[in-house]
């Protein structure tokens, strides 16, 4: 075997998708809004488990309180302003354009729409989960529809919790 050969016999996968050809989910309250599940590792098999998207969460509204036994999370504020509450508030943080937040694992955190616009962020979570966390709890959304009425979480959105990418008595509180 040439070393080429070998090299490309080592090769993973490659994959493009564009915004919108990911799954997304209409959120319920308190973040309204949507998600894009953009890409995750059973998709490309990659590696290392990871999956990654984007949320949308409208003026007035927040991402619950909560945190992850055993998930690292990397958040990337596109558009948009609001504030990162850590630790309970312990520490709080503006999110605007181009702020990067890393979260190790049991770090309590929420984000909070304190702005006229909507507030939009990538995230970056390891290992996989997040997804199907979002799909159980979301409504399916078609781009370019409009957005529903807000609606409820689930009746049982704290089983969907512990089952997916949730600490355990650190899952989303009001």
């Amino acid at each position: 075997m040439t070393q080429t050969t070998a090299t490309q016999a080592t090769r993973g996968e490659i994959r493009v998708r564009r915004l919108e050809e990911g799954d997304s989910y209409w959120q319920p309250v308190p973040a309204n809004g949507f998600v894009r599940c953009l890409m995750n590792s059973a998709e490309v098999q990659a590696q290392s488990g990871f999956t990654m998207g984007t949320q949308t969460v409208d003026p007035g509204c927040h991402v619950r309180t909560h945190s992850h036994d055993a998930h690292e999370e990397v958040i990337f504020f596109l558009s948009g302003t609001g504030r990162i509450e850590l630790d309970d508030g312990a520490e709080d943080h503006r999110a605007e354009y181009g702020t990067t937040v890393f979260l190790g694992r049991n770090r309590r955190h929420a984000f909070i729409n304190d702005g006229d616009e909507p507030l939009t962020f990538v995230w970056f979570l390891m290992p996989t989960g997040l997804e199907e966390f979002f799909r159980l709890i979301g409504r399916a959304r078609i781009p370019g529809e409009s957005a529903p009425p807000p609606f409820p979480r689930p009746d049982n959105v704290e089983q969907i919790e512990a089952n997916t990418v949730f600490a355990k008595g650190g899952g989303p509180v009001e």
